[in-house]
């Protein structure tokens, strides 16, 4: 079993997440503060003590391997040498904010000097178009010119607990978080993988719009899927995957639970949920194990 969406929550993620709070930001300790305050199990300051921690629990749970995320732009190193460590157990994705200065270097960087796999966009957290953003379109480039690499981009609802757990600001403009804008550059560059996540949380019928259009866009099946409590009140994750597999089979659809912090590490809530649904949707065992594994292979191999 493969995981397509893990959050790498490593100790430069936090001193960087901690570097937004006026509050935090003048601690001496602010990685145990955090602690503190949220009552998460904080990571080890070396990475590779969080590594084998993060390998450690993917092996108590049968998970042979997971695309781990650096989850706050600059802290894609953490991520980088996670996958030095243990190269045949993770792929490398990163966040990535194309308004910042410098932004086509830092991605070209993370993919050709770290051998990260996959670019993470955010329109809604950053505030820019997906289908008009210029350095968005330069960076669909440097992903182009190899195989095994992908876009993520991030549609729907967005919440992120540990910001509102610090009391950090989550200004989102949701009106970038249509997964319609992806549609522009799924269908221009034909020849590059796009990822929606979180079968486009809440914006369900434009991502199933846009993946049964463009053939290059995949849908992750990642999180609780709270987002279903936006849709009419016959709607369960049973039928999301019998409407979804119906239109864009199984074959574009890559399982992952939205892991991210300790202790609860890797959630598998998610995953007990969502092979009841898939066994009673009555799913062949050849799709489940594209769903759980082989569709991510194949995607960035």
């Amino acid at each position: 079993m493969n995981d397509a969406h893990v959050h790498f929550f490593s100790y430069q993620y936090f001193r960087l997440l901690a570097s937004q709070s006026p509050t935090l930001k003048n601690e001496n300790d602010v990685v145990s503060k955090i602690g503190e305050i949220t009552g998460l199990s904080m990571p080890p300051a070396s990475i590779i003590d969080f590594t084998n921690l993060w390998i450690d629990e993917l092996n108590r749970k049968h998970v042979a391997r997971a695309m781990i995320m650096a989850s706050i732009p600059g802290d894609e190193d953490s991520v980088a040498e996670a996958i030095r460590i243990f190269p045949d157990r993770f792929y490398g994705a990163f966040f990535f904010n194309p308004l910042v200065e410098n932004a086509v270097e830092k991605a070209e960087r993370a993919f050709e000097v770290l051998g990260l796999k996959v670019v993470c966009l955010f329109p809604a957290m950053h505030g820019f178009s997906v289908a008009d953003n210029e350095v968005v379109r330069e960076v669909v480039k440097i992903v182009r010119r190899q195989k095994g690499r992908a876009i993520f981009v991030h549609c729907g609802a967005l919440s992120i607990g540990i910001r509102q757990r610090l009391g950090l600001q989550s200004l989102f403009d949701l009106r970038f978080s249509n997964p319609l804008e992806v549609h522009k550059l799924a269908s221009e560059f034909t020849d590059v993988n796009f990822i929606i996540p979180h079968f486009g949380a809440g914006l369900w019928r434009e991502a199933l719009m846009t993946a049964e259009l463009c053939p290059n866009v995949y849908l992750d099946t990642s999180s609780s899927n709270r987002w279903i409590k936006y849709q009419s009140a016959d709607l369960d994750i049973r039928r999301v995957f019998e409407r979804t597999i119906d239109l864009i089979g199984a074959e574009r659809l890559l399982f992952g639970t939205d892991s991210s912090f300790f202790p609860r590490g890797w959630n598998s809530e998610i995953f007990d949920t969502q092979v009841k649904a898939l066994y009673e949707a009555g799913i062949s065992k050849d799709d489940a194990e594209r769903i759980f594994g082989g569709n991510l292979r194949k995607l960035l191999d």
